[in-house]
């Protein structure tokens, strides 16, 4: 691994690792115990049509996707939170719809789109500099968010109701916690794709569940086991040169079914 950090490729990919850790880990633990996992996905995959706006007028597609993710966020939130209309319903039309607006978009786009299959499945090694001073920003965006915001976000990832009753504006705080997902998402993307993003943003999450309760320590070692997956998955596509966003998803769900085994074991060891 040490060799191969010689290279420009690797070492954007080892940033972009670390700082999508960061993301992920705070966020993901948001996403776990609020249980709003499909959420998570909607946007990721609306956010395609950003993919496809970005090809189609010849731009960094992450440019496009960041509005395109907030536009999904805030649709998904605003439609099942004040029209009420059922989530999973508004989930399921902002999906589709996003898909098949990117689709339209590079069916315009004249010419071969080489690197779209890194955008729907992952590559961590096609991150540029220019990804990652964005990665940067979006990270800095978010961790100062949560931290102004952190026992607001508490009140309402646990106890909703009585949020509500204690004068907070749930609704509100809701949607933005959204917009921090599909800021997150746009992290991910880059490393693990569309297709495979959910698995990123619940998996090292879930782990760190099974070992606390206590939020923020949950979102540290979310962030820990997060990137050691990144890290040790980017490693094994290396060496044996296979897809590096399949890669980390596999490792994360071998670790996943290893932690729960654990569990399972000091149960009934204990009982």
């Amino acid at each position: 691994m040490l060799d191969a950090l010689q290279y420009q490729f690797m070492q954007n990919a080892f940033w972009a690792a670390i700082l999508a850790s960061i993301s992920c880990g705070i966020i993901g633990t948001y996403v776990v115990v609020k249980r709003i996992t499909f959420i998570s996905g909607g946007i990721a995959h609306a956010s395609f049509g950003g993919i496809g706006l970005g090809y189609f007028l010849q731009i960094n597609p992450l440019y496009c996707l960041i509005p395109f993710s907030l536009l999904s966020a805030v649709g998904i939130g605003f439609i099942s939170k004040k029209i009420k209309v059922a989530e999973d319903t508004t989930i399921g039309i902002f999906w589709s719809v996003g898909m098949a607006i990117g689709v339209i978009f590079i069916g315009l786009t004249p010419g071969y789109t080489p690197d779209l299959f890194a955008y729907l499945f992952g590559n961590i090694l096609m991150v540029s500099q220019i990804d990652l001073v964005l990665m940067i920003f979006l990270n800095i965006l978010i961790i100062v968010s949560v931290k102004a915001l952190f026992k607001e976000f508490l009140a309402m990832t646990f106890d909703e109701e009585y949020a509500t009753v204690s004068g907070l504006n749930v609704n509100a705080f809701y949607i933005f916690l959204l917009c921090l997902i599909a800021f997150t998402v746009v992290i991910l993307i880059r490393i693990v794709g569309i297709i495979l993003v959910i698995a990123l943003l619940t998996i090292p999450a879930a782990i760190a569940r099974q070992y606390t309760i206590n939020l923020f320590k949950m979102m540290l070692l979310s962030i820990c086991i997060c990137l050691f997956i990144t890290l040790a998955g980017l490693w094994l596509s290396y060496l044996f040169d296979i897809a590096s966003g399949s890669t980390i998803i596999l490792l994360a769900g071998t670790i996943f079914s290893i932690s729960c085994g654990i569990k399972l074991l000091t149960k009934k060891l204990i009982s």
